[in-house]
Order: structure tokens, then sequence, then C-alpha cells
């Protein structure tokens, strides 16, 4: 053997030897999340995790048999979610006509407001997206429509039985056996009385809270009349045109705003590429060592449970809070009125949350990383909620900054579905402009 043979074998050797027995490949982290996703499925199969395509109406779960989508429902409760025209029951004239659904739910910001308390009557402009709409110095503080607590974002609704942080409307789910409250504390949710799915039962008495109207005059105004008429042909002209089948029309469209496009689903589909290295590890992360999955464990990653984790309420974080007094901040229990109920908030989903920009249901954090840490860490932060209250599952969960960092990218970047703008319609029947069409926003919104 010549010196150069011996020279190379050596290098050889030396090279094969150099590699970590324990590095861990792209092939070795897509393995364990399929192995840790397939024993955290209810059903054993990553399929579990997968959202259908939003036009496959027939796989697209929880629907209210009262309710079954179809498309001339789903094309009119978009259009309706962003119509500004229909805000004709604001508090003052100078209101009418000037915002929509969509103003406290933008999908540029993952159909959440633009600021860290949403706004309908009562408020004006809009700035690049929300958050320079602001109070109407011509309404006090008891007129704005402004909620006590940060407003949830309207996605993946197929996966929620209850809607709201505490789960009040809705004759099924988490909401079987809590027949005995009602319409009581709060009348509107004696619509759960009718059987109806979440969303179906939420939707009327929002458009009435949030002071919009829908009536055959209205419609008839707008241009809508023929959309109701395709959408609802069996249902009796006199109760056609209603805020009950606009709110269906509505909840149908919400079933289909699905973030089926995140790489994370994109990886659930086979395309092994859709997540860089630092998301795989991140989500190995949170079916794994952080178990996140203990109580976010549904296709949308949210949980059909009820948790206190101690973070503090809207009005304790240097805003001027409207309506404290309307419960929120009791969470389940303003509700179902048990004390053992108090300060549990909806466990929520966790797809499309980088750009939000608020967290919890006081929006207490402002970064999904923040959000990670709380949880990592585990201390209460809010001293109305006793010890003895916070849920059990919150504990210490032991990351290190380099496990917190990838932990945090799956939750930015793995779950983000970066084309929510396919929900949204070019135009409004009315011509206004929208999500909010007084004359500040007009202005920032560049649309008249």
């Amino acid at each position: 053997m010549n010196k150069f043979t011996l020279l190379l074998l050596i290098i050889l050797v030396a090279f094969g030897c150099s590699k970590e027995p324990n590095v861990i490949t792209e092939s070795d982290l897509d393995a364990s999340l399929l192995n840790v996703l397939k024993s955290k499925s209810h059903t054993g199969d990553i399929d579990f995790y997968t959202m259908p395509s939003s036009s496959d109406y027939d796989n697209i779960p929880n629907q209210d048999p009262k309710n079954p989508i179809t498309y001339p429902k789903v094309a009119l409760g978009n259009i309706l979610f962003f119509e500004t025209g229909i805000a004709m029951a604001a508090k003052k004239e100078e209101s009418m006509g000037t915002y929509s659904c969509s103003s406290c739910h933008l999908p540029e910001l993952g159909f959440t407001a633009g600021r860290f308390q949403g706004i309908a009557d009562g408020a004006v402009g809009f700035g690049y997206h929300g958050e320079a709409r602001t109070i109407n110095p011509n309404y006090d503080g008891s007129e704005v429509d402004a909620q006590g607590a940060r407003p949830l974002p309207v996605i993946n609704l197929a996966y929620v039985r209850n809607p709201l942080w505490n789960g009040s409307f809705g004759s099924y789910g988490m909401n079987v056996g809590t027949e005995s409250v009602w319409g009581i504390e709060d009348p509107l949710t004696s619509i759960n009385k009718e059987n109806r799915e979440g969303l179906e039962a939420v939707v009327t008495p929002a458009l009435i809270t949030h002071r919009q109207d829908i009536n055959k005059k209205l419609m008839d105004s707008l241009g809508y009349t023929a959309l109701f008429d395709n959408a609802f042909h069996d249902v009796p002209v006199s109760q056609r045109y209603t805020l009950q089948t606009a709110s269906h029309a509505i909840s149908a469209y919400f079933r289909t705003v699905l973030t089926n496009q995140a790489p994370f689903q994109k990886w659930l589909r086979g395309e092994k590429n859709a997540m860089t290295e630092k998301q795989k590890k991140g989500a190995n992360l949170f079916f794994g060592k952080a178990n996140c999955v203990n109580c976010h464990n549904s296709p949308s990653l949210n949980g059909q449970r009820f948790a206190a984790v101690g973070v503090k309420d809207l009005d304790q974080n240097g805003y001027l809070a409207y309506k404290t007094d309307d419960g929120r901040s009791k969470g389940r229990a303003g509700f179902t009125q048990k004390d053992s109920d108090l300060y549990k908030f909806k466990v929520p989903e966790l797809y499309n949350l980088k750009d939000v920009g608020f967290y919890f249901h006081g929006a207490s954090k402002r970064s999904l990383r923040e959000v990670v840490q709380y949880f990592n860490l585990a201390i209460p932060e809010n001293p109305r909620v006793e010890a003895g209250r916070i849920d059990g599952q919150f504990r210490p969960l032991l990351l290190t900054d380099t496990e917190v960092d990838e932990l945090t990218e799956f939750l930015a970047n793995g779950l983000f579905d970066p084309n929510l703008l396919r929900y949204k319609p070019n135009s409004i029947y009315s011509g206004n402009c929208f999500p909010n069409n007084d004359a500040q926003s007009q202005i920032d919104l560049g649309c008249k």
C-alpha cells in the first residue's frame, strides 16, 4: 500500500467515524413525529389531525342537521359576514352601515381584531389592519359595542361545538347538563333550548348584540333577496329573510373557513418537505415532551374543555375595558354560575396565531414566545385566581431555551396558513367599503 492510498484510507475512516451516532436527521424527525401522532390520535391514525378541503362539505364535521352546508348558503354567508350594509341597528344614526362582523375578525390577522379589543358600533377608523380603530368621540363608554374579552378567531369553527370563551352557546357538546341555566343569566342563551349546534345558536344572538339587522326590505335594497331565495328556497317566504336564516348562512360559511393549507396540514397529507427541520422539532415537542396535546387534541388543536391557567383579564392589562361587568372575566362560571367553573376559559385552537399580536382572553401576552414561556414556567399571573383553581395540567414543561424556540416556531409557522384571503370576497352587494365604512375607515382603506 503506497503512502497516498494509506492517507486516503485514514481520511475515509476518520470521516466515517466523525458522525455522531445520535444526530437526528430529517427522516428521523418525520418518523418520530409520525409515531407520536399515532399514539396521541383519538383514532390511532394521523388522518385524525387532517382537515378536509373547504369544499368537501360531506366531510366537514359537527354540522347541525337543521342547517346542512350547501354552496348557496356558504356564498351568502361569506358576503354577509363582510357586509357593512346590515349594520342598521347602531346606537346613533351616524354609525348606520359603518361596521360588519369582520370589523373584529380580519382575514389578514387570522380572523381576529387588529387591536386588543374589538369594537364594532361606536368606533371609527381602521389604519392598516384595524390597529387604528378608535372610539367615536360622539359615543360614551356605555354606548360602545366592545366586549370584555379578546375576540376569538372565527377559523376552524367546524371543530368547536360551543363557541365563545365561556362556551355558553350550543345545545350539545360541553353544554349537555347545563340546561338549567339556559336563558337565566344571559337571556340570549335561551336559544339553546331549540336544540342547535353552537354556531347556529351563537350567530343569531351575535347579530343582535352587534346591532345588525336582516329583513326583506333591507335585503331588497341591498340586492341580497335572490341569494336568500337560492339558499333558503325550502323556507317559507315569511321566514326567509331573517336573522335566523342569515345565521344559518354565516354558520355554513364559518364551517368552511379551514386552515388546511398550513405546512403541518400539508405534512400530514404526505408533503414531508412542507415543514422545516425546526418546525418538525417543535411539532415533536408539542405532541411529545411538552404534551401540549393533552389539552389541544383535535384537528384544529383546540380542546373540548375549559381550564384556569391564571392569566390576567382584559381590564388588568392597562386597557380601558368596556363592559367589564358582563361576566367575561368569570370564564365558564359566567355561564354555568358554578363556583367550580370560576376563571376557566375555553382551550382555543392554535392555527394562524403569529400575526394576532394579542393572546389569551385578556390579551396579556404580545407574542407566541411569551405564551410558550408562560406555559413552560407555569407561574400564574392573576392575583384574582386562587392557587386551588389552577388547572392540574398547568405545570412546568421543563423546556430549554432552544426547545422553547422550536415549539414557538411550530406554532408560529408550522400552523400558519398563508392564504386566508381566499375566504374574503372581492366586494359586497351594498358597494360599501368593508370591513368598515365610516369616513375615516374609507380614507384608511382607500376605497372611496
